[in-house]
């Protein structure tokens, strides 16, 4: 297998410890968590989705763990304003902050509450089960390029997280480029349902979920390609990664960096083991293999 260089990374104009950052939702709500995930190995953690107000999200069951994945309907619980104290107890660490709004102000105010903390921003225009949320204004083009706009008022890196639940994901890419953005991250959980036969109803409280996991993988890949044919920007990889050669895999078809999510609840220590797959002191600049898949 192809490896890396342990060399000093930079992702869009944040400093990352290595080329892998733990995914927006997965471990995300305290700084002890977030902690013992870069002691373990990851380059630079994402919180949880920070919205304008208090959530419980919704009625469970929330979570189910299917044979090739995840699925979840959470309904974007989160703190608000007072998960700024806890983003205090990471002051200095490679932390971004995934941020949600229902229009351009209430993305705008959010990220003012963090303009001094983060590192960057990621904007949350992608969770497909929070009405009025995520995915209901990242299939807007126009919204799109709004929030990421007005976010940039902040002079701080924004990332924004897209769906692949649309039909052109390269337009979506093309609006957040157009309002700033300075990497895209692709993607979020792809829109899903269980039924349970014994019971007769869905698995989940909300119906409806997002799938994460190996089983998305392919889907991830195929967008990430997509999205570097398409834009100029960099692009993070984000959707079933589990491996070293999943890593290699998604910077051949564009991505500069990986988001890993669901595979840390399988394996606590997931980002250590693929460090260590990953990199060596001969290996190869990562430029040398980012987009190398594309025909030109």
């Amino acid at each position: 297998m192809i490896q890396l260089s342990q060399e000093p990374v930079q992702i869009a104009g944040v400093p990352v410890r290595n080329h892998l950052i733990l995914a927006a939702g997965v471990l995300g709500t305290c700084a002890s968590s977030l902690l013992r995930m870069l002691r373990q190995g990851a380059g630079a953690v994402v919180t949880k989705s920070i919205g304008p107000e208090p959530r419980y999200g919704h009625a469970g069951p929330c979570v189910v763990v299917l044979e090739d994945g995840v699925m979840n309907a959470m309904g974007l619980p989160n703190p608000s304003k007072e998960f700024v104290n806890e983003l205090a107890l990471l002051d200095g660490e490679p932390v971004i902050v995934s941020i949600f709004g229902g229009n351009p102000d209430e993305f705008h105010e959010v990220a003012g509450w963090f303009a001094d903390k983060a590192q960057a921003f990621e904007l949350n225009v992608s969770c497909p089960h929070a009405a009025g949320f995520g995915a209901q204004i990242g299939t807007n083009p126009d919204l799109v390029h709004a929030c990421t706009e007005a976010v940039k008022e902040w002079k701080r890196p924004v990332w924004v997280k897209l769906t692949p639940n649309v039909t052109d994901i390269t337009a979506i890419g093309r609006a957040a480029e157009s309002g700033g953005a300075d990497a895209i991250v692709a993607i979020n959980t792809v829109r899903a349902m269980r039924i349970s036969t014994g019971l007769k109803r869905p698995v989940l409280g909300n119906t409806y979920g997002g799938l994460s996991g190996r089983a998305i993988f392919p889907i991830a890949v195929r967008c990430v390609y997509e999205l570097y044919e398409a834009c100029s920007i960099p692009i993070i990889g984000c959707g079933g990664v589990s491996c070293a050669e999943d890593v290699i895999e998604m910077m051949m078809a564009g991505a500069q960096g990986v988001e890993i999510g669901s595979a840390v609840a399988h394996e606590p220590d997931i980002f250590r083991r693929i460090s260590d797959e990953l990199y060596a002191s001969d290996g190869i600049f990562a430029d040398e293999i980012v987009g190398c898949a594309h025909v030109r």
